[in-house]
């Protein structure tokens, strides 16, 4: 009983220094949101001895974030920075790791209405970067030959010189929808090969009015297998098929309505993968591995793989008989492997937190990976396949783990609608709201709607926890990371289902959580966005909302906006021949039930939610008159805000709009904290 009471008093004081010592760290603020570092660009070397990756560093003065790059032993014991402050993008490295490509725009070109991507490559080693391509038209993508004698590529058709005269002097009307312009003027594109050896001009390898999207190379050199679309029609992506382009002949190996991705040709040259929902069909799945004999055209799906998305790097093992991968379950995103004769996948790794690939050596034993976690944010890391051993390449912000303050996410289970299991993540507040008492929490509803909330590091949750709210995060039906009924669960349950979801998850919260019922406020963008706007017409138990690029009118939507899965799958039909449910599920038609007080954000240039919708919405609560309504459009932004300018007035607005609404405080929004040089 003694030892008892002697280990009772230890965990009790650790529990109060360790509160302690996480009250006597800073903050985590929006302005340690925006001077993040992050990692990025990262490839590696053939043969796994070094790795090449970007760290982007915010610029206040300029309103910007800048790269800088770097070559790093696999070992982590030598680096230095590389290919200079001009920079690129699409980077790898030749088969036989002694140069590094990338396409940049040419310094001429800058200042262009239409800037040209060119190819630049440089001796691994050091030296110079020299431009090894002058295409006419831009250059998207490319692949090194495995000789290291050819880059192949695609690059954008150009018009006669008449043509591009006349549009720069204003004959550039938008033939919407009419091949290949989308809502924007848009160029058919082909495939070229550039003889690194003799310095010609390319050779063009296929003469198609397409839209080449992504190409696989043979290690032949002679087979090339590429996805590629007739038209760019606004929500019609799905009509991309698979082509084959061997011996001078191209061929196409797909036809259907299920959209082909993510091409990759085995070592033995003989098989090809590829991602699709379907052979038929735009089903409503995360998506599956295929592969097909390329010599008797023979394909097959293999079913291991279902259970969530597959993000970041594939590879094909050397011996050509798996395929390497991530993929996300539940909230944890972990390596895989595939068999491509049974379908059998096993995980390669089982840990909590992401663990994304971003490249592999040419042997798929060593994997360049970047890694976070609720209190880690992203790092770089390369090991063989097991994770087991890793070697850490950057600590990029070194400073968030020694002096800020931070949440834990804690996942959670509880009952939806119709009883069906729903996950969730909870995070305290750092600090306290008030200095006793019950939290206020936040509801976070995620985009997509086939996304999910992760064990990641999410800085805005932390500047929310931070200023003493709790955040439910759920993951209601329709997520991706919990398998195909799960994802197909929203059909026909737009607003409705997903309302109860998360509601459910809310009152489990209040009952087994620290939370006050009665300081309530909710968010989301995107498809949180549309979810946030119609669960306010629904319920008046939230005290603020933040509504971010939402879509409130869908009928409004077809035509403006990227909405194919409303007509496809979640409401279905259209707006002419099912009125009455897409007016239904539209939070348009009940927002004269809205008492929230609502700010309302939109980047000025999306074309994914239209800009129109939120002013739509805001227009109606304006009018209606019930609950304060606020709306800040951002210009130049698309559908999310990257200008850091920008970023810091939504970020501030927000839990400014939370604080006066929650808990009737006026809180004056401090001056930026950066130094301007």
């Amino acid at each position: 009983m003694k030892t008892f009471k002697i280990l009772f008093i230890f965990l009790s004081m650790f529990h109060f220094f360790w509160s302690s010592a996480s009250y006597a760290r800073d903050s985590f603020t929006i302005d340690d949101a925006l001077r993040m570092k992050n990692v990025g660009d990262v490839t590696i070397l053939p043969d796994g001895t070094s790795v090449f990756y970007s760290i982007s560093s915010l610029d206040w003065s300029k309103n910007e974030r800048t790269k800088r790059y770097f070559l790093t032993s696999a070992d982590g014991l030598s680096t230095r920075e590389y290919i200079g402050s001009s920079g690129g993008e699409s980077f790898s490295f030749s088969p036989d790791g002694k140069y590094l490509a990338f396409l940049r725009v040419v310094e001429s070109d800058r200042d262009s209405d239409e800037p040209k991507m060119q190819i630049f490559t440089m001796p691994t080693d050091g030296g110079e970067a020299v431009q090894i391509s002058n295409h006419p038209g831009r250059i998207n993508n490319y692949q090194w030959s495995q000789d290291v004698e050819t880059i192949f590529f695609v690059a954008e058709e150009v018009y006669d010189e008449e043509t591009e005269r006349e549009i720069k002097l204003g004959a550039d009307p938008i033939f919407v929808d009419e091949a290949p312009n989308g809502k924007g003027r848009a160029r058919f594109s082909n495939i070229w090969e550039l003889d690194l050896l003799d310095g010609k001009d390319a050779r063009k390898i296929t003469n198609e009015n397409l839209i080449i999207d992504e190409f696989a190379l043979g290690p032949d050199n002679a087979t090339i297998v590429f996805v590629a679309r007739p038209d760019d029609r606004t929500n019609y992506g799905h009509l991309a098929e698979l082509y084959i382009h061997k011996d001078d002949k191209l061929e196409r190996i797909t036809s259907n309505e299920a959209p082909e991705s993510l091409p990759l040709i085995s070592p033995d040259a003989s098989t090809l993968a590829y991602r699709a929902p379907s052979d038929e069909d735009f089903e409503l799945r995360s998506g599956y591995f295929w592969v097909m004999d390329l010599e008797t055209r023979e394909k097959q799906r293999l079913d291991g793989q279902k259970t969530g998305e597959v993000f970041g790097a594939i590879s094909w093992s050397s011996d050509s008989t798996s395929l390497i991968y991530n993929e996300q379950h539940g909230v944890n995103t972990n390596l895989y492997e595939i068999n491509i004769v049974d379908g059998v996948a096993k995980a390669l790794t089982n840990k909590t937190g992401i663990y994304r690939a971003q490249a592999f050596s040419k042997d798929s034993k060593t994997v360049a990976y970047i890694s976070e976690n609720h209190t880690s944010p992203k790092d770089l890391y390369v090991s063989d396949l097991s994770l087991s051993e890793p070697v850490r390449l950057t600590d990029a912000n070194p400073w968030i783990r020694r002096d800020r303050a931070l949440t834990q996410g804690e996942t959670l289970q509880w009952k939806g609608k119709g009883g069906m299991l729903i996950e969730g993540i909870y995070y305290p507040p750092v600090r306290k709201g008030r200095s006793s008492g019950k939290d206020p929490l936040i509801v976070f509803i995620h985009g997509g709607p086939a996304a999910a909330w992760e064990a990641n590091f999410r800085e805005d949750f932390q500047i929310i926890t931070n200023a003493g709210y709790a955040i439910l995060a759920p993951n209601p039906r329709g997520s991706q990371g919990y398998g195909e009924k799960f994802l197909q669960a929203l059909r026909g349950e737009v607003g409705d289902g997903e309302y109860i979801d998360m509601m459910n998850g809310l009152d489990y919260v209040i009952a087994n959580k620290n939370v006050d019922p009665d300081r309530l406020g909710i968010s989301g963008w995107s498809w949180g966005g549309v979810a946030t706007s119609y669960t306010i017409t629904q319920t008046e138990r939230f005290k603020a909302a933040s509504i971010g690029a939402m879509v409130g009118n869908w009928a409004a939507e077809t035509g403006p906006g990227f909405n194919f899965d409303v007509a496809l799958w979640y409401i279905g039909g259209t707006p002419w021949n099912n009125p009455e449910e897409w007016a239904k599920r539209s939070a348009i038609t009940h927002v004269k039930n809205v008492t929230t007080p609502s700010i309302i954000f939109h980047g000025g240039e999306d074309t994914t939610s239209s800009v129109g919708q939120s002013l739509m919405f805001f227009t109606a609560l304006r009018d209606i008159g019930k609950a304060p309504a606020r709306y800040i459009k951002f210009p130049r932004q698309g559908h999310g805000v990257e200008e850091p300018r920008l970023l810091r007035i939504l970020y501030s607005n927000e839990l400014q709009w939370f604080k006066k609404h929650i808990d009737g405080v006026d809180w004056e929004i401090p001056p930026a904290s950066f130094e301007v040089q």
